[in-house]
């Protein structure tokens, strides 16, 4: 089965006088608050690791210890999640996009930070050519998307199982150590929908650059899995510093290690960097991705598991609710692990 292919929408750009999604016939680049971002560099890291869950567990989990010790990114292939299931829910989040911008605000609110938000990222300055559906898993709200509840129950099965494949591979006692902090009801799971709308603005004057759909940035959480339509757009940090450019796969999800586990693992993971490039003057981007953070209790702190011999621990313990409101006083290109390095 494939998708259907995905819709036209109309073009909509970004007015910082009304802080609001509207039409614009003629737009000019002086009316969004954004930047060019650099052109894509060519990398010597350009490869995407690519993990298989259908083959033994021994050789998916050797696959997930490479690519988390390598870059802190890889696709997950073969995961069980039925392709049917994620056409219906894209189908259905591209529908939710393309209401009305009142309509879209009233179904959960203005963000602050949960809710519908667009254009601006956070509360401390950053923006993007980007709408977007936030919100806790664990809430009681009501998304108007039927399909969303099925989508969360399996993804986060997958997040189980990649977890304890990562803890096979560092050879845990305790196989479900890092699964159970983001599985159990207390965990901070946290879910986005994003939607880049088609800008015309790249006509002109952008010389095959981009805007700045999500800016660079590394996830706080222990691990996100995400999932996005046909469209390119997504960018991950390459070891020389440059940025490569990930092919989509509609079929694929994508796991990004997260501040967390970095610290889970001393250091030993790589929380990568990401960001979102809007290239396309015509056709929009969805992605949808899930954040799985631990209980706001839990201590994070290198595991006694993946220390060696005399090696001493990179980053002062902390707890979850701690670096959470850490995290969301900076912005999204600052090194939020900083602060609690020794």
């Amino acid at each position: 089965m494939e998708c259907n292919p995905q819709r036209r929408y109309a073009i909509l750009c970004f007015s910082p006088q009304t802080a609001a999604m509207v039409v614009l016939s003629n737009p000019t680049l002086h009316q969004i608050p954004l930047v060019k971002p650099p052109k894509l560099a060519a990398s010597s890291g350009g490869s995407i690791s690519v993990v298989d869950l259908s083959k033994p567990r021994a050789a998916a989990s050797a696959a997930i210890i490479e690519a988390c010790e390598d870059s802190g990114f890889f696709k997950v292939v073969n995961h069980g999640i039925p392709l049917e299931l994620l056409c219906r829910l894209e189908a259905e989040a591209a529908a939710f996009f393309a209401r009305p911008p009142a309509d879209k605000e009233s179904a959960l609110g203005p963000a602050d930070p949960f809710g519908y938000g667009h254009q601006t990222i956070g509360r401390n300055g950053d923006v993007g050519w980007v709408e977007y559906l936030l919100f806790a898993v664990s809430s009681t709200t009501t998304v108007p998307i039927s399909s969303l509840g099925e989508y969360l129950v399996a993804v986060k099965r997958l997040a189980g199982e990649i977890l304890e494949l990562v803890a096979e591979g560092l050879r845990m006692k305790q196989r479900d150590r890092l699964s159970k902090m983001v599985t159990e009801e207390e965990s901070d799971g946290i879910f986005r929908l994003n939607h880049y709308p088609p800008c015309p603005l790249l006509l002109e004057g952008f010389d095959g650059g981009g805007l700045t759909g999500f800016g660079e940035h590394t996830d706080p959480q222990i691990m996100s899995v995400l999932r996005s339509d046909g469209a390119a757009g997504l960018q991950v940090a390459g070891k020389d510093g440059s940025w490569v450019a990930v092919p989509p796969d509609r079929r694929a999800f994508f796991v990004n290690v997260g501040d967390a586990m970095q610290v889970l693992t001393n250091g030993r993971f790589k929380s990568i960097k990401h960001r979102v490039v809007v290239t396309d003057t015509e056709r929009s981007r969805l992605s949808m991705i899930y954040f799985f953070g631990p209980a706001e209790e839990t201590r994070i702190t290198a595991m006694a598991e993946v220390m060696v011999d005399g090696e001493e621990r990179r980053y002062n313990e902390f707890t979850w609710r701690e670096y959470k409101k850490a995290a969301y006083k900076t912005r999204l290109g600052d090194d939020r692990l900083r602060q609690f390095e020794k």
